[in-house]
């Protein structure tokens, strides 16, 4: 009987050191999954926040993507496995700015007073200047050059993030009880745009901050 029982014994232990094997190889294997999606996923976000920075600076045209690859930091080759064309480049872009569009909404919406929100979102603005003295609004300027390709797409997709924008304006006025807040909406949004437009033709951004004031005093004096 004890010659028995020690010969199993061995046996039982073999296989319980099989079944914590296999279990630390099924983790390690999850991990590494886990791990690669992780990176995965990073190397998308740093190929968006790259394409929206480069864009910006350097433009579409002349933006290739080994210099969106260079600036994220990684292997052109490997650009090709998130994103197959420039405009798919593009498109992230886009959602890179409406991303950073609803962070800053979000934020101003933590304020209690519409007044209050739209001074904020032009300080916002006016903090840009030297950015927009240098390359101009991002969304601006990305929507006049691809209104310019014949294939359109790009270029509504570019529209609809100012709309976002202008809705979001728009309904700051309509919580001032302003009687056309559409209209002051395309107002104070076209006088963003066009003080960026103006910062960044003359590389002045001092035109952003006098002109950033001029819009605040007209929203203090909105009743």
């Amino acid at each position: 009987m004890t010659d028995s029982m020690d010969s199993r014994q061995p046996a039982s232990k073999t296989a319980a050191e099989a079944t914590g094997t296999e279990a630390i190889g099924t983790k390690k294997s999850a991990a590494k999954k886990s791990g690669a999606k992780r990176t995965a996923a990073d190397k998308r976000q740093r190929l968006t926040a790259a394409a929206a920075r480069v864009l910006h600076e350097q433009g579409v045209e002349r933006t290739t993507i080994a210099d969106i690859a260079h600036a994220a930091d990684v292997p052109t080759g490997n650009v090709y496995y998130y994103f197959k064309t420039k405009d798919d480049l593009v498109g992230a872009a886009l959602s890179e700015h409406t991303g950073h569009l609803e962070a800053l909404t979000a934020e101003l919406d933590r304020l209690a007073d519409p007044r209050e929100r739209l001074k904020a979102l032009v300080t916002a603005w006016v903090g840009q200047r030297d950015t927009a003295a240098r390359y101009g609004c991002p969304t601006g300027t990305l929507a006049v050059e691809l209104d310019k390709r014949e294939d359109g797409g790009l270029d509504v997709a570019v529209g609809q993030v100012i709309r976002q924008l202008l809705r979001w304006v728009e309904e700051q006025y309509r919580q001032l009880g302003a009687a056309d807040p559409e209209g002051l909406a395309v107002t104070l949004v076209a006088g963003y745009q066009g003080m960026s437009l103006l910062s960044n033709a003359l590389r002045d951004p001092e035109i952003m901050t006098r002109e950033g004031a001029r819009l605040i005093r007209s929203i203090d004096a909105q009743d």
